[in-house]
């Protein structure tokens, strides 16, 4: 956790504004990587994870993009409404779930609305390495569209800016970006869901490991989701040998919590990784949005994961 301050705001579209951060000192802050995000303490007890859009190349600052969401949960109104520029705020060290992939030949970025932000950062670093990119940025009209200074030397080559007025007929066609896959090339999407829910089907034939997605709210299960692995089991904590029962109505998380042990938790959806923890042993039921293949071999995210085997030991 570290203390930043708030340099400036500035408004980047209709109800779209960008919070820069520094360290009230002038020192360095901690250095990130495209597709990072930070943990914002908010007044009113809010925690929220927002992207850095900034480049990755500088040390002075963070810049977040954020949507002032009226029917939200309250973070982003918060932030909007009580945060001026000279308060100080609490901030966590940058994590990334949604690197970019400099192996790869060439890179296609689809965002939606103010799920471009993270896609700002990528530009700046494609752009830094010489990278092949493109970005098509779906927008409902040219007000509500963010970033379009920083964009505008980029247009035609590098950025496709897509309005479709709010009418579901005039949407990017996916299907069509997204039939042929040029061996090479890594997707990257975040926005609303709609927009992810079709690129994630449209993009089904891609090879395994090119298709990167950035939640900022857990995805809904369609009606027929599997309820499978809802039932109790236990945790085992490997330091101390303890061992707790997990019923069906608390998380893992809630559980340690109520045992006195501490527990670190942001999102309690399992999309921003705050809580990923090692286990040890037993089968894990993966229910987070974040984790890779390689990654839940080892770990698992106590906040939302259960367990398909009767006992799951932590390294805890």
């Amino acid at each position: 956790m570290q203390t930043v301050k708030v340099r400036c705001i500035e408004n980047q579209a209709a109800g779209i504004n960008t919070f820069e951060f520094v360290d009230p000192a002038g020192k360095p802050l901690t250095p990130f990587t495209a597709g990072a995000h930070i943990d914002v303490h908010l007044p009113g007890g809010f925690i929220r994870q927002y992207s850095l859009c900034n480049s990755p190349q500088e040390r002075d600052r963070y810049v977040v993009g954020v949507l002032n969401v009226i029917d939200g949960r309250g973070g982003s109104r918060s932030l909007h409404s009580n945060v001026k520029a000279g308060d100080l705020l609490q901030i966590s060290e940058p994590r990334n779930h949604f690197p970019v992939v400099d192996k790869a030949q060439r890179h296609l970025l689809i965002g939606g609305g103010i799920g471009v932000t993270p896609m700002m950062a990528m530009l700046e670093h494609f752009e830094a390495s010489s990278a092949e990119y493109i970005l098509y940025y779906c927008g409902e009209t040219p007000e509500r569209t963010a970033f379009k200074e920083r964009l505008s030397s980029l247009l035609g080559k590098h950025v496709v800016i897509h309005y479709d007025g709010g009418d579901p007929a005039r949407r990017l066609d996916i299907r069509e970006l997204l039939m042929h896959h040029k061996p090479g090339t890594h997707l990257y999407c975040c926005g609303p869901g709609g927009l992810m829910a079709g690129v994630k089907a449209a993009a089904e034939h891609w090879p395994a490991g090119t298709v990167h997605f950035e939640h900022f709210a857990a995805p809904v299960p369609p009606p027929s989701a599997s309820t499978a692995s809802e039932g109790e089991f236990q945790i085992t904590l490997a330091r101390s040998g303890q061992t707790l029962d997990v019923p069906t109505s608390k998380s893992i998380a809630q559980v340690l919590r109520e045992a006195g042990l501490p527990c670190e938790t942001s999102c309690e959806a399992g999309i921003c990784g705050t809580c990923k923890t090692r286990f040890i042993d037993g089968e894990v039921d993966h229910r987070d949005f974040i984790l890779n293949d390689d990654e839940k071999q080892e770990h698992l995210l106590i906040c939302c994961s259960r367990s398909k085997s009767s006992t799951l030991v932590l390294d805890l």
